[in-house]
């Protein structure tokens, strides 16, 4: 329970085993417990191996922090950065990268029509998916063919072009019917807006 979120990880750095926990996966400044580490500079730049005391004095000279990026490699790598601008733009690109995925799983409803469908439950369907694809989610249309009716094929394609022509208005087809096995489907996007 709230055992899982204090755990700790351990791992080697320079001589010392250090601890980090969860919430913490960088060292800054005082946090850094290695004899000497190796020093990159706020422009990239490598400044070579130093101790210690000599990159917090570096660090607090610029007027960054002192970050240990890669504490398994010998000496431990350490960068000259400003770490809450870091944090910041981290969480930034989680954000973004976060919105773009909502973006491409936007759900699919799927909604089953028959052959011989009656006028209103027809009608019905087609409001229940107007509001859907104003939400922005995809529609899904599809029809299965049972006993005789898989001899004619063409009267579920007109269904679902019907189906598609009613909803233009804030739809676009994004892939045409199609039939698998006894199920004939159609894809609606919502129209994109400029």
């Amino acid at each position: 329970m709230g055992v899982v979120d204090n755990l700790c990880y351990p791992f080697f750095c320079g001589g010392v085993i250090l601890i980090a926990s969860k919430n913490k996966d960088l060292f800054i400044n005082e946090q850094i417990r290695a004899k000497e580490v190796m020093v990159i500079g706020p422009n990239g730049e490598q400044l070579g191996i130093k101790t210690t005391e000599d990159a917090l004095t570096l660090a607090n000279y610029a007027g960054y922090d002192l970050v240990l990026i890669n504490p398994k490699n010998t000496p431990p790598v350490c960068k000259i950065m400003d770490y809450n601008k870091y944090k910041y733009e981290i969480k930034k690109k989680q954000k973004e990268n976060m919105k773009k995925q909502r973006e491409n799983n936007l759900d699919i409803k799927e909604y089953r029509l028959s052959v011989n469908i009656d006028k209103h439950d027809f009608d019905t369907r087609v409001r229940n998916a107007r509001k859907y694809l104003e939400k922005g989610h995809k529609i899904k249309a599809s029809i299965r063919f049972r006993g005789r009716e898989m001899v004619h094929p063409e009267l579920g394609k007109e269904t679902l072009l019907r189906f598609a022509e009613d909803l233009s208005d804030v739809s676009e087809i994004e892939k045409q019917p199609s039939l698998e096995g006894r199920v004939m489907s159609l894809l609606l996007a919502p129209k994109k807006t400029k």
